[in-house]
């Protein structure tokens, strides 16, 4: 089978909410979604939305306030720093050898990067990488709270990460509740995004032209299915000054998802076309907000790209692939879009 075939015989189905958008949408600029809120696509309008002022707290993905109390901005350029450290150091170390990497991604990818990043730090803080944990904000903070309230606390040391160094050095049981959210809210946004980004790339592409270079793969899954589908910004005065379509009182949901395919910036935009990247810079393509405007870039982009790389050309050596007899992948309407439970297998 040529290894252009086998991705156009598979069936991406979106949950109805975001099939909607894409059916009533693609194209569009800017149109009302809900009586309080506007939804943008065109890329002009992005842009001058997203350069009138900066994220405020709630807005944030990451570091929003933690059970009410407040992230700054300098802690969390530190906890990135931070983390980013810890996958520098993953990214040089050896990378374990004869990995079995076949079966259902994104949770297979994510459980390697969870152990290949964090694997030196107690299972307290590495049972905070849980995918389960994301079923409910409840459940995350009852794990939390039992990792705080038991004895052992960890110290720290040379053995843990950086990160992991930095929770241990808490103290009492609300600084150590404190300090575990922050470990998950650090870490766990790496390794779910990486995971699910390169499950993506495989259920669009695989198998891949072996002279195809995992940055173009991994730069057009981001295009198709970006895991950061939409960027919300509450209601502000700048917003109305920006188009007179939008109120006072509307929120503004900025929508890669549509920009994205939207034809006026793409030659064949539902076609994955890895190519199209020798020509273009990602940091400088109209419409294209994988990693957020640049005004104000995700802070995470710099580990998310080499772990993907690495990720995707472990899975690439490996010869393994999609299983041809799976020909259906659901996008549920998640906060972070992937495909879910695409099953890996070993080419024949």
């Amino acid at each position: 089978m040529p290894p252009s075939s086998a991705p156009r015989a598979r069936t991406t189905v979106f949950a109805p909410r975001l099939a909607a958008l894409i059916d009533d949408h693609l194209g569009q600029d800017l149109f009302r979604l809900e009586p309080d809120t506007i939804g943008v696509a065109g890329h002009e309008v992005a842009d001058r939305v997203l350069a009138a002022r900066r994220a405020t707290e709630t807005e944030r993905p990451t570091f929003k306030p933690l059970h009410g109390r407040s992230i700054t901005r300098t802690e969390a350029s530190t906890v990135t720093r931070t983390i980013g450290s810890d996958v520098r150091d993953a990214l040089a170390g050896p990378v374990p050898k004869d990995v079995d990497l076949t079966g259902s991604w994104p949770l297979t990818g994510h459980l390697f990067l969870r152990d290949l990043v964090l694997g030196h730090d107690p299972r307290r803080l590495r049972t905070l990488m849980s995918r389960t944990l994301e079923l409910t904000p409840k459940l995350t903070w009852s794990v939390i709270a039992v990792g705080a309230a038991l004895p052992g606390w960890p110290r720290p040391d040379d053995r843990l990460t950086a990160l992991g160094s930095r929770t241990a050095r808490a103290r009492g049981y609300q600084e150590r509740r404190y300090a575990m959210g922050m470990y998950r809210r650090a870490a766990a946004p790496v390794c779910f995004t990486v995971s699910t980004l390169v499950a993506n790339a495989l259920w669009l592409g695989s198998p891949f032209d072996a002279g195809t270079p995992n940055r173009n793969i991994i730069l057009e899954a981001l295009r198709l299915l970006p895991p950061s589908w939409n960027i919300l910004r509450n209601a502000s005065p700048e917003y109305p000054a920006v188009d007179a379509r939008i109120g006072e009182r509307d929120d503004v949901l900025l929508l890669p998802l549509l920009s994205h395919r939207d034809p006026a910036l793409w030659d064949d935009p539902g076609s994955f076309r890895p190519e199209r990247w020798d020509g273009l810079d990602p940091d400088d393509t109209p419409g294209y907000l994988p990693f957020g405007h640049s005004s104000e870039r995700c802070w995470g982009r710099h580990m998310v790209m080499p772990l993907a790389e690495l990720l995707l050309d472990l899975v690439r050596a490996a010869g393994l692939v999609v299983d041809p007899r799976q020909r259906v992948g659901k996008v549920p309407l998640l906060g972070l879009l992937g495909v879910e439970d695409v099953r890996l297998t070993r080419s024949r």
